[in-house]
């Protein structure tokens, strides 16, 4: 039974289309999750809704208690630790990432870059040894076979690859960057552009993004 991990992260809370002021990015992992659970019925799915629920900052107390050995660390250690715990678990449970990460000022939400914070972790998605030879850190999920598909929006536009905004898009570079980090390489990325102009050129665009979702699914399913 494959299992997908849905990750929101906008601060809007509402769906585009559906609801005022709705969400792009809601909208279209609700739309990649129904497709792929058309197509997985006995598919299990994780919500989490960093958006609405941000996960706790990196404090200097996580910190410390992450680069204490398990076995050493004291109570309150772990009761710091735990909601990254959780939320690791959640992550090596799942096969497929589905991840819905509005641009804010360039960059993902702040809510979203503390679950990668809190994922990214010493001794449970990343190696460190610095008596290694080469480099040393190295990935923990990378023979697992995970993917990730990240699904964003954005109030400008020209944020793509050949665009004329691309050096200024930060999102899924930093995204990428971190899962890559810990092992996940396979990813895809859709997006909806012209938020903030509305009108057709926004409407085209999350038509657009929403066939692009569809197609996704279809060729994950092999159809």
């Amino acid at each position: 039974m494959a299992t997908l991990l849905h990750l929101d992260s906008s601060a809007r809370t509402g769906i585009s289309g559906t609801d005022p002021y709705g969400s792009h990015t809601r909208r279209l992992s609700a739309r990649f999750v129904k497709n792929w659970l058309d197509k997985n019925p006995t598919g299990k799915v994780i919500y989490r809704d960093v958006g609405v629920t941000p996960p706790s900052h990196i404090t200097g107390k996580w910190v410390h208690a992450a680069f204490t050995p398990a076995a050493a660390r004291e109570l309150w250690m772990n009761e710091v630790l735990a909601e990254s715990d959780l939320l690791i678990h959640e992550l090596l449970e799942a096969d497929l990432i589905i991840a819905g990460v509005p641009m804010y000022n360039f960059g993902p939400p702040a809510q979203f870059k503390a679950y990668i914070d809190n994922i990214v972790r010493v001794g449970m998605t990343f190696g460190f040894d610095r008596t290694r030879s080469g480099a040393p850190y190295w990935p923990l999920l990378s023979q697992l076979g995970k993917q990730l598909v990240l699904l964003s929006s954005r109030g400008d536009f020209g944020y793509d690859a050949d665009g004329h905004m691309a050096a200024s898009n930060h999102v899924e570079s930093s995204v990428f960057t971190a899962f890559a980090y810990i092992g996940i390489t396979q990813t895809w990325q859709i997006a909806v552009e012209y938020d903030e102009f509305a009108g057709d050129r926004l409407a085209q665009s999350i038509l657009h993004a929403e066939i692009e979702v569809d197609r996704l699914v279809a060729q994950m399913a092999g159809q």
